[in-house]
């Protein structure tokens, strides 16, 4: 049974490609814009497709819990869970979806490589990433008081999940079992595999462990409250604009002619504080953005209260 969808991310792909119409960003930030932009677009179309094939397979059983984008805070440490399955036998399966542009590969030493033509790029283990993760569900488990009926942690299980189209190569299973790594549209057959081996080597076991659908239900419930979602338009420091073309921005441009002259732009100092939390520059009367008014509204002592934008925001610099 389905818990928990997946957060809406709409505000901050809006906010990216809002940026990216700027005249203030410097060739850091332009780099940083467009590779986050980039990051934002791949992550959520895999988690789409992820999410539709677990969708079928599970949304309306009643064997299985599904959640989607779980996010906890634990002791200072954060984990970010694309999918979380939570079987009524007596354990959980964490999924990390990754949608690369490029091939994956994975040599015996269990490190990941993407390679885009010619050029290759090391990239953390997404495997490693989802065992930290379930360290710290653990954590969490215990202090909700989610466990076996022999009061045991479930047993997790991790999987990195591709994109169905994907490419990727892998070592001799002998090195290194990559069995964990599998496309999308393969999950109910590793789950099946799962299951079965669950049997072959404890159903004893796994039959003391089973949960009524409500009790897996309730766990559902439990984790979904804990959910702590990020703040969709935080930037880092660095993105915010830069003084000097701040100033750059002031310099009027010769105004093209019109049949009716525009009258002239007030001082910031004296702008109409009826424009107060309105999507409107204060200065100039243009619409602004969303996350323009967000920026001076968090910074009411610099802004007097009022929102600009960006090219305006320069004149408080």
């Amino acid at each position: 049974m389905l818990i928990k969808s997946a957060d809406d991310k709409s505000k901050r792909l809006a906010l990216l490609e809002d940026l990216q119409q700027s005249s203030l960003l410097d060739t850091r930030q332009k780099d940083w814009l467009r590779d986050e932009l980039r990051r934002c677009k791949a992550g959520m179309e895999g988690e789409r497709a992820a999410a539709f094939y677990l969708d079928g397979h599970y949304k309306d059983g009643q064997n299985n819990v599904l959640l989607h984008d779980l996010r906890f805070l634990v002791d200072g440490e954060v984990a970010q869970i694309d999918h979380l399955v939570i079987n009524r036998t007596g354990y959980m399966v964490l999924i990390e979806t990754k949608n690369y542009s490029g091939d994956l590969e994975v040599n015996a030493h269990g490190e990941f490589t993407v390679r885009y033509g010619r050029d290759r790029y090391g990239i953390p283990s997404p495997y490693e990433q989802s065992r930290r993760h379930a360290r710290i569900l653990g954590k969490l488990l215990e202090r909700l008081e989610i466990s076996t009926r022999t009061d045991k942690l479930p047993e997790f299980h991790n999987v990195v999940m591709m994109h169905p189209q994907a490419i990727f190569e892998r070592p001799d299973p002998k090195a290194f079992d990559t069995s964990f790594l599998i496309k999308a549209d393969q999950f109910p057959s590793w789950h099946e595999k799962l299951v079965d081996g669950i049997g072959t080597g404890g159903i004893f076991k796994a039959l003391f462990n089973v949960r009524s659908p409500d009790t897996i239900k309730e766990w559902g419930e439990k984790l979904k409250r804990q959910h702590r979602p990020a703040d969709l338009l935080a930037l880092p420091d660095f993105m915010q604009p830069k003084p000097h073309l701040a100033q750059v921005a002031q310099i009027p441009k010769p105004a093209a002619p019109a049949p009716i002259a525009a009258p002239a732009a007030a001082a910031p100092v004296d702008a109409d504080a009826s424009l107060a939390k309105k999507l409107i520059c204060a200065h100039c009367r243009a619409k602004i953005s969303f996350p323009e008014g967000k920026f001076c509204w968090a910074k009411a002592e610099r802004f007097g209260g009022l929102q600009y934008c960006r090219e305006h925001q320069g004149l408080f610099a």
